[in-house]
């Protein structure tokens, strides 16, 4: 793939990072079989005895002329006990709806209703057609009209499930957006990312979330300097990733160091950070395709009870959740820093300042 080089890159080039990972696991047979999609009529797909309830939902965007397929998973106290945080999921390209169950089940289990979006157009149909052009879908899903369509998605669908019958259980304080490789990126400009090229970009931004969890977000290419994109993000962040967590191609190359420039230049007041030692790009997601099964289960248990003592902290303002997972899970990371205070002049992430010492935790 051929970065644009310009000083002013269009979003496409600032997204293009995420899409490559999709060229890795285009010859993976699982990845070629697409849902077929039936009108909205809310049917639930999973439930019994597990504690929680799985409802396929689809609406129209008239205005944008744009479908857009989610997954609601309910924890069976929805009903019963006090509003529940709800995660809006945005996933990486290439995959719909029904990733990441590991993910929502295991929120829906510990109390937290999550919300999966499928971008139709940048979704696991990329998969189908010419194999030879499947780099042109690709960028083309990469570019600046998917990528504002992405963040519009997530408005919408927002607005649509909080004005229905559930609705009304959601916590209004307590709502996360949170997504994978593309999908962080979808998250970031959610939050307030402003993109150079992009005039929409501010326009994206939904006061509604009051938090995120950034998974192996890719940066924004284009920009030499991160700050002016993500500084203006004031919402708490949870950032994820690994030290194996590489995407590759040809002539091409963004590792593990680039999720580090998102979390430095990211200026949230309250933010944290977690590398494991161990695990791919696509060891968050459903499927193992290149980490032993060790790993993988590993770091997907880890990144589940990672967020949700990230969404204690969010309702209950308390810190012990997280210093706790740090310690519990110490021989998996090769880092974790807990930023509680940032200072005006952005300091290199591997830094701590002498004021914020006492409020920072780093496992080396």
């Amino acid at each position: 793939m051929n970065l644009p080089r310009r000083r002013h890159a269009s979003l496409r080039a600032s997204l293009a990072v995420a899409a490559t990972v999709a060229v890795a696991l285009l010859t993976l047979p699982a990845l070629l079989g697409a849902r077929v999609l039936a009108p909205a009529s809310d049917p639930v797909v999973e439930a019994g005895d597990a504690g929680y309830t799985v409802t396929d939902l689809e609406w129209i965007d008239a205005a944008r002329d744009r479908r857009i397929p989610a997954r609601l998973f309910r924890p069976a106290t929805a009903d019963r006990d006090a509003p529940v945080a709800l995660i809006v999921f945005s996933p990486g390209i290439g995959s719909s709806r029904d990733g990441y169950t590991h993910l929502g089940r295991y929120w829906a289990r510990h109390g937290i209703a999550s919300l999966h979006l499928q971008h139709v157009g940048s979704d696991r149909s990329l998969w189908h057609g010419d194999p030879l052009d499947v780099l042109a879908r690709l960028r083309s899903a990469a570019g600046s009209v998917e990528a504002v369509a992405r963040a519009g998605d997530l408005r919408y669908a927002l607005d649509r499930l909080l004005a229905s019958r559930y609705g009304p259980r959601i916590a209004r304080d307590a709502i996360i957006a949170a997504g994978h490789s593309y999908g962080a990126n979808t998250t970031l400009l959610a939050i307030g990312a402003t993109v150079p090229g992009v005039d929409a970009a501010a326009a994206l931004r939904d006061p509604r979330i009051e938090a995120a969890i950034l998974i192996s977000a890719p940066p924004f290419y284009g920009a030499k300097n991160f700050a002016p994109i993500l500084s203006g993000i004031a919402i708490p962040t949870l950032h994820v990733t690994t030290r194996e967590d590489v995407i590759r191609l040809p002539g091409f190359v963004s590792g593990p160091d680039d999720r580090l420039k998102v979390f430095d230049a990211t200026g949230s007041a309250f933010k944290a950070l977690a590398v494991y030692a161990h695990g791919s790009h696509t060891v968050f997601t459903d499927r193992r395709y290149f980490d032993t099964a060790p790993i993988a289960d590993a770091v997907k248990e880890a990144t589940q009870t990672l967020s949700t003592a990230f969404v204690d902290r969010i309702r209950s303002g308390r810190h012990e959740a997280l210093d706790e997972w740090a310690q519990t899970h110490r021989p998996l990371l090769e880092r974790y820093v807990l930023d509680r205070h940032l200072v005006t002049s952005r300091a290199p992430v591997r830094a701590v300042t002498a004021a914020a010492a006492a409020e920072a935790v780093a496992l080396h």
